[in-house]
């Protein structure tokens, strides 16, 4: 019921941002966006529970200066993208996007679902916040899709930005997305940075799985 809840709020900011509820696009990408959620928190749920627990203590006091900095981007331009995308899409048409492109959005949406599930199945260190878990015998994780990458969980949530401006029909809001995967891209290399200084054998993983976070990029 939690999951459902939450979920729902990142779709309704796009019907307030169109300040209508006879938008058809809208209902799709909420019918999507709380599906492969609610589905994705269900499975790990039923397969790493202890996951879920760790990712909502609050360890706050134990962020670090690049986390505190990349929440400080990342919250607020997590809500303002669905709501352009409700202003855009569906109330001033600014930069308006092919229906077409609606499909092509889900599509995405579920790739980085099932990568960021598949990710928070396999590792139970997978907390909100970088910190090395030495109270949770934190130990480095080279099975599932770490096998290709070192930061699944942020490649699949960079993959499922598309979906709201996609579905919703609005260019405008690809520039908040935009904003979303430079930060995600500078929280990577920071975080990267710390792990291999701090978390022991990290750094020979970081030589088997050469990439950081996008597969023969980078």
């Amino acid at each position: 019921m939690r999951s459902a809840i939450n979920s729902a709020v990142y779709p309704a900011i796009a019907f307030l941002g169109a300040f209508r509820l006879d938008w058809p696009q809208a209902w799709a990408h909420a019918a999507v966006f709380l599906f492969l959620s609610v589905l994705g928190t269900t499975i790990v749920q039923f397969t790493n529970p202890s996951v879920l627990e760790a990712r909502e203590r609050n360890t706050s006091d134990q962020r670090q200066p690049f986390d505190r900095t990349f929440d400080r981007i990342y919250m607020p331009m997590v809500l303002i993208y669905p709501l352009v995308g409700g202003f855009d899409g569906g109330r001033f048409h600014w930069l308006p996007l092919p229906s077409s492109w609606a499909s092509v959005g889900a599509a995405l949406f579920l790739v980085g679902s099932v990568l960021t599930t598949w990710t928070l199945i396999v590792n139970r260190h997978a907390e909100r916040i970088h910190r090395v878990q030495r109270d949770r015998d934190h130990t480095v994780i080279t099975t599932g899709p770490y096998r290709f990458v070192r930061h699944p969980m942020y490649f699949g949530s960079i993959i499922g930005f598309p979906l709201t401006a996609l579905m919703l029909g609005s260019g405008m809001a690809l520039v908040p997305m935009a904003v979303l995967v430079l930060a995600f891209i500078w929280r990577t290399a920071k975080e990267d940075e710390a792990l291999k200084a701090d978390l022991p054998g990290y750094a020979e993983f970081a030589e088997k799985t050469r990439y950081r976070l996008f597969p023969y990029i980078w």
